[in-house]
């Protein structure tokens, strides 16, 4: 009788154990979703959108921070795996510094404080992360920024070790430039790094030399710009730099200022002055260039990113110091994609944000009137 009892009671204890199990798996009552959609929204509101000079507009999209984002609706079998074994761990971004976006839309994110790679492949729900700690003379010590060539491959400035490491486009390592005996790098303090396909040319700012450095695919130095000073095509700890067509915008950090030079090195203009009002800058960061050729600058001091026009001149700015959406703390890299989407590091929040930009090519295509 003691053992029926005793049958009868686990046999009971187990239905319990199946309906509460099934109970957090429905759908909670209208008012219980409701309250949380709320409170998910409020945390989540995405700024208006701005609208600019001749219908043109920004737009807020969405923002990323760890592998989870590369994932899909979770299906009912995931969410009863997780509640057996509970929801696995997903590496998230810890000190985000640059990011490119090759021809794929993989999201590759340096992260200085994870001392890896973040690759993000929303496309096919897969995420990746590359770290090189254990690799004795070859390992990565700081990744700093990153750049895509024509075939996907991503070449990644490490700051420390003073060398560029080349990853193809499954990101396995592949090579390293400016990788000298005993394990030493050639370049003092290697930051910025841009791609030139069609030239075979690679363009990396040597931050502690004041110097950019333009390279052949093979790695060797074919040119020297610039030397230390304030005059026009001089630097003082030049940071992020870019190249598009005939010419080179290099961030020129401690004079305040994103110098727009021609490939030669030849000085053309530039932007900025040290200040807080629209148009100076006190810490430039990453650029990028839109379809229409406006230059985008963040400012990781004051949070924001300015927009100029092809002759230098302030057309607009976004964002400000804060954590909700559209805001921002401390940014620094930035990149924007062939369909004007503008990815922008937001390091201190640990996130990447996502906008939109509507120029007037995209108003055309849709049908709109500039």
């Amino acid at each position: 009788m003691v053992q029926l009892l005793l049958r009868t009671k686990k046999k009971a204890l187990c239905v319990a154990s199946t309906l509460a199990c099934l109970a957090l798996l429905l759908p909670a009552p209208a008012w219980a979703s409701k309250t949380h959609k709320e409170k998910e929204s409020a945390a989540e509101a995405a700024p208006p959108d701005l609208l600019l000079e001749g219908g043109r507009r920004l737009h807020y999209d969405h923002s990323f921070r760890s592998e989870r984002d590369t994932e899909g609706k979770r299906g009912f079998f995931k969410k009863v795996m997780d509640l057996i074994i509970g929801e696995p761990d997903h590496p998230e971004l810890v000190r985000p510094y640059a990011i490119a976006v090759d021809s794929r839309g993989r999201a590759i994110v340096t992260d200085p404080g994870a001392n890896g790679i973040h690759v993000f492949d929303f496309a096919q729900h897969k995420y990746k992360f590359i770290e090189r700690r254990d690799k004795g003379r070859d390992a990565m010590q700081s990744p700093q920024c990153v750049a895509v060539d024509a075939q996907d491959n991503f070449y990644v400035t490490d700051s420390r070790s003073g060398k560029i490491f080349v990853f193809d486009s499954n990101a396995k390592f592949r090579r390293i430039i400016g990788n000298l005996k005993r394990g030493e790098g050639y370049f003092k303090r290697p930051t910025g790094i841009s791609v030139d396909s069609a030239a075979q040319r690679i363009f990396i700012t040597d931050t502690l030399r004041d110097k950019v450095f333009v390279l052949d695919m093979d790695g060797s130095v074919l040119q020297t710009i610039g030397q230390r000073g304030t005059g026009q095509g001089e630097f003082n700890l030049p940071t992020e730099l870019l190249v598009r067509d005939q010419r080179l915008f290099v961030v020129d950090a401690m004079n305040f200022r994103v110098q727009f030079l021609d490939r030669s090195g030849s000085y053309q203009t530039a932007v900025g002055q040290i200040g807080d009002s629209p148009g100076t800058m006190f810490r430039p960061k990453g650029i990028a260039l839109d379809s229409e050729g406006h230059l985008y600058v963040v400012d990781g001091l004051w949070g924001v990113v300015q927009v100029f026009d092809g002759e230098g001149r302030l057309l607009y700015y976004f964002g400000n110091r804060g954590v909700e959406s559209g805001q921002f703390q401390l940014p620094a890299g930035l990149f924007i994609d062939r369909d004007d989407h503008i990815y922008v590091v937001d390091s201190y929040n640990r996130r990447v944000q996502v906008f939109q930009y509507f120029g007037l090519s995209k108003r055309a295509t849709a049908g709109g009137t500039p």
